[in-house]
């Protein structure tokens, strides 16, 4: 009898768009690269195709479906947003040291590269081209990770910020991502961060679309902290509210190092934020704390993973949502406690405002501890405005709006009083109570 070959599976459009980008890019800008980095590309998209787009049947995209992604072929984008420079305005920091990526690519006619002395900041490909030392923590993030590894196979330019050991930075260092235009272009944007022993920074990364057609933001963040640095890391995402975005940071932390982090979502329709942090040193210390605000039919998915792998290490996360509407938003907070990591301290708290019936959270805490002298907590609250502290603020003089606005401003403000750039925590106060009154609006 004859015999048939199996048939071969289906490739979604997203994917085989995807591929067919890649061997584009391959033959045109992607072409001039080191040996080390095309491996590294050729093992990442082989990574990709093997894995696939993330579905609903695994466990860790069982609420979020990328279905919309998968289904798009988007294309690789060429050139930067029409309305850029409009964009890079708007947000910018006075007095900070900028870096703007168009679609990924290095901005020198947009960037304000005057560090301050032991601070290098820059293009990731010029970076590569110079093979500074610092490009041996390109590629740390998993490529196991679907989103990592369709960023690694297209890794080309993005952000490289140095500071050298013992330097104290005092300007904030802002890397802008302006990311989109007319056709439905994805931007696979990648940041490389390496602070050495004993320095100290702040930065900001602010992640905003031009408009026209919904694009795909695909970014990947790599942090390595040195021993007894300390780096303040805002992730700042307003893209316009079509967009799909999904962000991905690692860090890996040193001997007594601190990262402190402040997360805010305002923009996008499917949003997944991936972070994860290895406390790889003793003594070194993690804050995660982020605020959401998504309303109509948006998603925002917030997955953290801290990782104490050695003893006397210490983290805190603290997430705060507010949905309206028919927004749904998702929490995974993940911490890891390994064998040998005595006297862990990590506390969790994740906590959701639903302004609307329709409104929905799927919370899902996850303590992994494999030692036994440590301390963990993790607490969940969900519910709507409390309306005995609405009636005690009318009863005082307060309209219902005036009531509702000041509750809600103060439930929001203790994540945003905590980012340590003035200028930029004053424009995401403004930008958020904005979206707020407009939302607060269709109850009135």
């Amino acid at each position: 009898m004859p015999t048939t070959e199996p048939l071969a599976p289906v490739m979604p459009p997203g994917v085989a768009a995807v591929l067919a980008e890649h061997a584009r890019f391959l033959k045109g800008r992607g072409a001039a690269a080191p040996p080390w980095l095309q491996e590294l590309r050729a093992r990442a998209v082989d990574r990709f195709t093997a894995l696939g787009y993330p579905t609903v049947r695994q466990e860790e995209w069982r609420f979020t479906s990328v279905a919309p992604i998968a289904e798009t072929a988007f294309r690789l984008a060429e050139s930067g947003p029409t309305n850029a420079r409009e964009l890079v305005e708007r947000v910018a920091i006075p007095g900070a040291v900028r870096i703007v990526l168009l679609n990924g690519r290095f901005s020198p006619e947009l960037s304000r590269l005057e560090p301050p002395s032991g601070v290098v900041v820059g293009s990731l490909a010029r970076a590569v081209a110079d093979a500074r030392p610092e490009c041996a923590h390109l590629g740390q993030a998993s490529v196991d990770a679907p989103f990592v590894a369709l960023n690694t196979a297209f890794v080309e330019d993005g952000a490289l910020v140095t500071v050298r050991k013992n330097a104290l930075v005092e300007p904030p260092i802002h890397v802008i991502f302006v990311n989109g235009d007319a056709e439905a272009l994805m931007i696979h944007p990648r940041a490389l961060i390496a602070l050495g022993a004993n320095s100290q920074a702040s930065l900001a990364q602010t992640f905003v679309g031009g408009a026209g057609r919904a694009h795909f933001t695909n970014s990947v963040t790599e942090v390595a902290l040195g021993e007894n640095a300390v780096l303040d890391y805002v992730h700042d995402q307003r893209e316009t509210d079509e967009a799909f975005h999904m962000a991905s940071l690692h860090v890996a932390a040193d001997r007594s190092a601190t990262f402190r982090a402040r997360t805010v979502t305002l923009g996008g329709r499917l949003v997944r934020n991936d972070f994860m942090a290895v406390l790889g040193g003793e003594g070194a210390h993690c804050t995660l704390d982020g605020c959401y605000l998504v309303d109509g039919a948006r998603l925002v998915d917030n997955h953290t993973t801290i990782d104490h792998a050695v003893p006397n290490c210490t983290s805190h996360e603290l997430y705060k949502g507010i949905l309206d509407g028919r927004a749904k938003a998702v929490f995974n907070g993940r911490i890891i406690v390994r064998e040998d990591a005595q006297k862990t301290d990590a506390k969790q708290t994740n906590r959701a405002l639903l302004l609307s019936d329709e409104a929905t959270i799927n919370s899902n805490p996850q303590l992994e501890i494999f030692a036994d002298d440590v301390k963990c907590t993790h607490g969940a609250a969900i519910g709507q405005l409390d309306e005995e502290a609405l009636f005690y603020l009318r009863a005082r003089g307060l309209t219902e709006k005036d009531a509702r606005d000041m509750l809600i401003h103060a439930y929001a403000g203790e994540i945003l009083e905590g980012i340590p750039i003035e200028a930029l925590r004053g424009q995401l106060e403004r930008e958020l109570f904005v979206q707020l009154d407009r939302d607060l609006a269709d109850h009135r």
